[in-house]
């Protein structure tokens, strides 16, 4: 177990300077002025351009320029915005209200998903099993901002259940119905790989010996189906904990929340370099750390991943 936790430790580092390198390269490209965008229509004066240039190294070469701002991000200095203000001021309002978010987001999908799909997956071709497959497929193939913007009218506007618009200081209550959206595509996605993986279980010659055994109904699903069927499930959580993030930038700009979709929106919109590239930088991280777990959870649920 230990070889193969350093072996996909190892495998993190490459994928996360590959990663980095490619956001800071769309962002060094894809700027045209970012100093006179921070500015807007007010004219920037040489001796202030001189200044912010020298500030952000945007006069290096490219690769010199990544260099350092890598270096610096691993010595825990995750810079300025151009506005000068210290992007670590920025995540440390922004961050709580985001993970409190996906948590919901997260939590619903785990509840209501997993248990859905293997309720469906145990009663095939019935009526629960037909709502859940019709209901899944309307979700997957309705765009996030579509699904938000009528949620938050149907219960925001015409029911007054929950708040058009979330603050920073939302309550969990208040969370609900953003959460909600932010996790129906990862909802229904569980709930159709989860229906999937324990109908084909339940058709296994080791189901057949169970039950020839005389196990009660419950513990061949609770012990043996369900473990073997939440490998796929697992693995498909762990990476949609990273999808919740960049999810996050849709939901947050519908319902108005302050966290750190909003801000790397906001850093997109104003071509603020710094701001995109460390905010993006963390939640490649996020997504990597989330796949390592998953990886050991994996290797945990079938030891013989462990040996490929």
């Amino acid at each position: 177990m230990g070889a193969y936790l350093i072996r996909r430790i190892l495998q993190v580092i490459p994928v996360f300077i590959g990663t980095t390198l490619l956001v800071y390269w769309l962002m060094f490209a894809g700027s045209t002025d970012p100093l006179q965008a921070l500015a807007g229509e007010r004219p920037v004066t040489p001796a202030e351009r001189l200044v912010l240039e020298e500030r952000f190294n945007l006069n290096d070469p490219f690769i010199l320029q990544y260099v350092k701002y890598l270096g610096r991000l691993l010595t825990g200095d995750l810079g300025q915005q151009l506005n000068g203000r210290d992007i670590s001021n920025v995540l440390s309002t922004a961050w709580p209200i985001t993970i409190r978010l996906a948590l919901v987001a997260f939590a619903f999908t785990i509840v209501f998903g997993i248990t859905a799909g293997i309720l469906a997956g145990m009663r095939r071709k019935g009526v629960f099993d037909t709502t859940v497959l019709v209901s899944t497929l309307v979700v997957i193939s309705i765009p996030v901002f579509v699904l938000g913007s009528t949620l938050q009218f149907l219960f925001g506007v015409q029911f007054r259940i929950f708040p058009v618009a979330v603050g920073g200081e939302a309550t969990w209550f208040e969370l609900l119905l953003p959460g909600m959206v932010l996790g129906a595509l990862a909802l229904a996605t569980t709930a159709r790989l989860t229906r999937t993986s324990i109908a084909e279980n339940l058709r296994m010659d080791y189901v057949r010996t169970a039950r020839s055994k005389g196990l009660p109904t419950a513990r061949v699903v609770g012990v043996h189906v369900l473990r073997n069927s939440l490998i796929p499930v697992v693995t498909f959580l762990g990476a949609g904990l990273g999808d919740l993030m960049a999810g996050a930038i849709v939901t947050e700009s519908i319902f108005n929340i302050p966290g750190v979709g909003f801000q790397i929106r906001q850093g997109i919109r104003a071509e603020d370099g710094p701001t995109v590239v460390t905010i993006v930088s963390i939640l490649v991280l996020v997504y990597l750390i989330a796949n390592l777990v998953v990886d050991v959870l994996y290797a945990v649920l079938d030891p013989r991943i462990r040996y490929d």
